[in-house]
């Protein structure tokens, strides 16, 4: 009698469901902490902004509390960053406002700069 070598259609379809149940159980868990951490980046872009706004309205003297400034005006004041400012990484655009304002992003949601994050 031969002995014939390797592996039945059930012992593969069980280590394939193994697999499949492994993954159901960690891609959720993935995306959840991908999108936590690009609202955390969002969140320390907003921050970025607003300590950019706070130089310029220091080095400037003579701006009021209402003045918006252009995200040009900012890029010297941000770090290795082009006069378009930086980028939301879930595809939100920012927007500076003025001085005594915190920046936002249209992504909304957890993507607020708080005045108790600051």
């Amino acid at each position: 009698m031969t002995q014939r070598k390797g592996f039945t259609l059930v012992e593969i379809m069980i280590v394939v469901a193994i697999i499949a149940l492994l993954a159901a159980i960690a891609i959720p868990s993935f995306m959840t902490s991908r999108h936590a951490s690009r609202a955390s980046a969002c969140v320390n872009n907003l921050r970025l902004l607003d300590h950019a706004k706070q130089q310029l309205a220091t080095s400037s003297q003579t701006m009021t509390d209402a003045y918006t400034p252009a995200m040009s005006e900012l890029a010297p004041y941000l770090k290795g960053m082009t006069s378009a400012g930086p980028v939301c990484r879930e595809g939100g655009t920012y927007s500076v406002n003025a001085i005594s304002n915190n920046p936002t992003c249209s992504w909304g949601g957890s993507h607020v700069l708080t005045n108790d994050v600051k």
